[in-house]
């Protein structure tokens, strides 16, 4: 029997009915991803491997230096094929890490392949894959045809002129393509040369000049209609924590900022608060969901992150304290009835059950869970990560509104993580089916799951697919 098998991760009868008749074939709604808008606008034809694969995987990356393998061979000056090589020397020892899971299930799902991944089988699988990859069927636009993609939605800054996406929509492509709102670098007054060189480009984008701050209001509102405008409905934040302080004079700390001081770590914090209640008002008027994403601690490795840049391995759970700042934040939108519906995605597993529980604190049934708290996120998408969301959600909220999972990728190759995810929750389910704990019979159960794999983020973000 190939390792990836029809039954994979399932572990009882009940497991393996509830995914192939219930959940296998749903189409795919991947709402958070960072798939490169240059790369879907070109349909793009990857050459091999390491170009669809290897390229800007930092999962990989992380996995191969602790593998002893030099830097050179990660994101260095070492062939296509050498990287290729040491990915593969290394995968063996990558048991019971997620990775090992993900790169057989992708060589299964993309290629067909059944062999497993090492140092002998590297070249065979190497040419084999790049005959494949010539094909139609493994460009872009083929991957998200063969693997049902309804919509994705890509993580774009408000500054970006959204040309590709343009380019996207005349392209013809069946799946729909959507931007993200995902304004960060509005908040990073404490970095005042990289905020104003951010401002200028905003400043081109919207058209208008940017002195004051009703200047920078005015340019976000615009840039959020234009992304409107491109079908966008979602928004993103990433946060090590919700920003959520009074601030009483917001122009000053601009103005400061802007002339090119150093503001403090309290000005920052102010202003971040200020912006995030415009954000959070600006998504509710136009109905948009804002997502949530808190608790990464980046660039850990200074020397690293001076070499190689963001988004090269070097980031790691956070332990921040989140319950009152998020709480905060969600009470002053919900005060003034603009709170907006909002999906909160945690890195940290000891906060599983506070987000559930807060959560439940601004459900004000308008929507059927209008507060989500998200999916296993970057360091816990996988097995043991999955599972625990899923049940503290279960245990506080009700798991049958969750609208599911998603890439959260810059891998073309990341889709199978949809069944990953599938597997895992119609396991839960069977194995509660078998141990008494849900009732045996699929009535429930059964459109449960078929929801939570799609109907209900379609629902819910109201996204047009």
């Amino acid at each position: 029997m190939p390792f990836i098998h029809k039954d994979f991760l399932l572990s009882c009868p009940t497991a393996s009915q509830l995914f192939h008749q219930f959940a296998e074939n749903e189409p795919i709604l991947d709402f958070h991803s960072h798939l490169p808008v240059a790369d879907i606008a070109a349909n793009r034809q990857f050459k091999n491997l390491f170009e669809i694969w290897l390229e800007g995987d930092h999962y990989k990356w992380r996995a191969m230096r602790s593998n002893g393998v030099p830097e050179r061979f990660c994101t260095g000056d070492a062939s296509p094929y050498e990287k290729f090589q040491a990915w593969a020397a290394t995968v063996p020892y990558a048991i019971r890490n997620p990775l090992y899971h993900w790169t057989h299930l992708e060589l299964k799902r993309y290629f067909g392949i059944d062999t497993l991944l090492d140092a002998d089988s590297a070249k065979a699988i190497w040419d084999a894959t790049a005959e494949q990859l010539a094909t139609p069927e493994l460009r872009v636009h083929g991957i998200f045809k063969k693997f049902r993609v309804a919509a994705v939605c890509t993580t774009d800054d408000p500054a970006d002129d959204l040309a590709g996406h343009r380019a996207i929509a005349a392209s013809g492509v069946s799946t729909k393509v959507y931007p993200t709102f995902r304004p960060d670098k509005a908040l990073a007054v404490n970095s005042p040369k990289n905020w104003n060189a951010w401002i200028d480009r905003l400043e081109k984008a919207s058209n208008r000049s940017i002195t004051k701050l009703p200047d920078l209001y005015e340019a976000l509102k615009l840039r959020h209609d234009a992304f409107h405008e491109m079908g966008c409905r979602i928004s993103d934040h990433g946060l090590e924590q919700c920003f959520a302080g009074d601030c009483t004079s917001p122009e000053v700390i601009f103005d400061k900022a802007r002339s090119g001081k150093q503001v403090t770590p309290e000005e920052h914090s102010q202003f971040a608060s200020t912006l995030m209640l415009f954000f959070g008002i600006l998504d509710f008027e136009r109905g948009w969901t804002q997502q949530l994403h808190v608790g990464a601690m980046r660039n850990n490795n200074s020397r690293l992150f001076e070499s190689l840049g963001p988004d090269t391995g070097f980031d790691s759970i956070g332990d921040w304290p989140q319950a009152r700042s998020l709480s905060a934040f969600l009470n002053r939108l919900d005060r003034q009835n603009t709170l907006p519906k909002t999906i909160i995605y945690n890195l940290n597993p000891a906060d599983n059950y506070m987000i559930g529980s807060m959560i439940g604190n601004f459900q004000d049934g308008s929507v059927p869970g209008k507060i989500q708290f998200g999916s296993g996120w970057w360091f816990l998408d996988q097995k043991e990560g999955i599972q625990l969301q899923l049940n503290a959600l279960s245990s506080l909220g009700l798991l049958s509104r969750f609208v599911g999972m998603l890439t959260d990728s810059r891998s073309f190759m990341s889709f199978p993580r949809h069944e990953y995810f599938r597997r895992i929750l119609c396991n839960l389910f069977g194995n509660d089916i078998e141990n008494g704990e849900i009732p045996k019979s699929f009535k429930n159960a059964g459109p449960i799951i078929r929801d939570i794999c799609f109907s209900n983020a379609k629902n819910y973000l109201k996204l047009a697919v």
